[in-house]
């Protein structure tokens, strides 16, 4: 049955587009290297009707099917399962066309397999805007995960999630069967949104093929701030003050904490201190305007009326040194990452909860474990903090990862008690699937798998993820 499998796969995709043995290892092995699986093949086809040609095809002889992209998933979610055989890797990344660009109407219809880096500059080719930010991996990273993951990223403040983003979606079913929803229409009040069921469904549901996208006016003016604030509060405080002054011209706000400081002017070549005395806490902020304005006076104007808790901060028009600022928090991730393993927790609160968030987890961590490092920073500005923790010393830390479970519950507790969510912009893979039944009601769980059990009835897309 494998050969006949594997040849039939051949003959609707090409010999040559169907990998086996150590051409496909890659496939099978997550961004992060955190979870490896295996898979009869992996498949890469050239557009939607190979696509559903494959769906069909494994239907009829149960096999399973792993969506994938540009592999860049942090929770395990683009990889086969270990231990299971009947399964294959759907790798799209061969549908990396530009269908079409309506600039009239802001939109642009992309195939799953383009690379988020490739839309936005066709976009600003366009003169327009595709403001899904994801600057660390967006050269790698593709439509179809960024709308299965529902991905986030720095400009979520101002432009919403991937889900604002998305007009219409063409999508495979579990059984081939393709659904044509590429809609560029802002209102349709036909029935059910049935796009929304698919995006961040991680391909549990449907594979994504094909998206129409909207567009925002190019930026012409930007003006970034560096600011140093005494705590999260202040921060807080500072955000809710900008928006009444700045209202929809603020496109980030992002909070750094001075651990995260400190790992990156170790670990990250020409890096350096924003200012001349060290503080415990930042801000990195962006102002954006289509009009050709000065915005770096307005900005300057706004936090000097602002009164306390602002250490000092800089304001600048000029993109070298508002890069210089932003590889700070770019290269976080990076430089935590050669310290050694930690425990993620990529979380969202609401904005106004994120002190008491930082504050109750700190001071949780620390009891339990004297000593602990806390990594904090991310998206102040909707909620969504990135909360690591690990041990400065590697023998330590290797015993503080074995008690992950315990550490998780201690941060996820809190999160849920503020009424935030333990899953804000990863998604939960493999990696959270079990965890979120602490935290989802049973009546989310039952509607969630009615919903699985109409649109995937054999369990055949992206088993073991999610559900």
């Amino acid at each position: 049955m494998l050969f006949d499998l594997i040849a039939a796969l051949r003959q609707l995709v090409g010999t040559n587009n169907v990998l086996t043995g150590s051409d496909a290892a890659p496939s099978y092995r997550d961004h992060r290297g955190n979870y490896v699986g295996n898979a009869l093949a992996v498949v890469l086809p050239a557009d939607t009707q190979q696509v559903s040609a494959v769906a069909s095809l494994c239907a009829q002889h149960q096999i399973t099917i792993v969506p994938q992209g540009g592999n860049t998933s942090l929770c395990g979610a683009s990889v086969p399962l270990a231990g299971v055989e009947q399964q294959i890797v759907l790798n799209l990344s061969r549908m990396n066309h530009i269908r079409s660009v309506d600039a009239t109407n802001y939109t642009i219809t992309v195939e799953a397999g383009c690379t988020l880096a490739s839309v936005r500059e066709i976009a600003l080719q366009n003169n327009r805007l595709f403001p899904l930010g994801l600057t660390a991996i967006e050269a790698r990273c593709e439509i179809g995960g960024n709308l299965s993951t529902n991905a986030g990223g720095i400009g979520v403040l101002r432009y919403g999630n991937a889900r604002d983003l998305v007009l219409g979606l063409e999508v495979v079913l579990a059984d081939g069967r393709i659904w044509n929803g590429l809609r560029s229409l802002r209102k349709d009040n036909t029935g059910y949104d049935l796009k929304q069921l698919f995006i961040g469904a991680e391909g549990t549901l449907g594979i994504i093929t094909a998206a129409v996208l909207k567009l925002s006016p190019r930026p012409r003016s930007l003006a970034t701030a560096c600011i140093a604030v005494r705590d999260p509060a202040v921060a807080v405080a500072l955000l809710a003050y900008l928006r009444s002054i700045c209202g929809d011209r603020i496109s980030a706000f992002e909070i750094i904490g001075r651990s995260c400081l400190d790992l990156v002017f170790k670990n990250i070549p020409d890096t350096q201190e924003p200012f001349a005395k060290k503080h415990d806490w930042m801000v990195i902020t962006e102002l954006s305007d289509p009009l050709e304005v000065p915005l770096d006076a307005a900005l300057h104007g706004a936090l000097s009326a602002f009164t306390g808790g602002i250490g000092e901060f800089a304001v600048t028009a000029d993109k070298t040194r508002a890069d210089a600022w932003w590889k700070l928090r770019k290269n976080i991730s990076d430089a935590q990452k050669i310290e050694g393993v930690s425990i993620k927790h990529d979380v969202s609160v609401p904005i106004s909860a994120v002190p008491d968030f930082l504050d109750q987890a700190d001071t949780a961590l620390q009891q339990a474990f004297p000593g602990v490092r806390i990594i904090t920073f991310g998206h102040i500005g909707d909620g969504n903090i990135h909360y690591n923790a690990s041990m400065p010393d590697t023998d330590d830390n290797k015993q503080f990862f074995a008690q992950s479970n315990r550490i998780n519950r201690i941060v996820y507790d809190i999160v849920s008690r503020l009424g935030g969510s333990i899953g804000a912009e990863h998604g939960l893979g493999q990696l959270k699937r079990e965890q979120i039944r602490h935290y989802k009601s049973a009546l989310e769980f039952e509607l969630m798998e009615n919903i699985k059990r109409v649109l995937d009835p054999q369990g055949l897309l992206n088993p073991g993820k999610v559900l």
